[in-house]
């Protein structure tokens, strides 16, 4: 199996930033398809970031879009999402999910392993 381990989740102000790391462990999964997702209280869990094996590519929810940057390294089985301009509506639990095959998805339900979360705290 694979293990995805989230870190750097804390409390920020408004305008603030913040970087996330998931690092993996277990099965290669540098050829995976590496995403971020997040859940507030009593919401549905959402999409935020994608992105291929090879790094090449991305893909952010519109929420994201302009003021998050994902990126890997494959040599370190780590894949971060930088966080800008934070708003309180970016408060939630921020999860790390990688998913077999090629085919980028903004589908919760098709990812095949998921971190613990690390909460992020955005103060007005």
């Amino acid at each position: 199996q694979v293990q995805l381990v989230e870190s750097g989740g804390g409390l920020v102000q408004t305008g603030g930033s913040l970087r996330l790391s998931c690092a993996a462990s277990g099965r290669t999964v540098s050829r995976y398809r590496l995403a971020w997702f997040r859940q507030a209280p009593e919401k549905e869990r959402e999409f935020v970031a994608a992105i291929s094996w090879s790094g090449g590519s991305t893909l952010f929810a519109d929420s994201a879009k302009g003021r998050f940057t994902i990126s890997r390294d494959n040599a370190k089985n780590t894949v971060y999402l930088q966080m800008n301009s934070l708003k309180p509506v970016d408060t939630a639990v921020y999860y790390c999910a990688a998913k077999i095959g090629t085919v980028v998805s903004t589908t919760a339900s098709r990812y095949d392993y998921w971190g613990q979360g690390t909460q992020v705290t955005v103060s007005s």
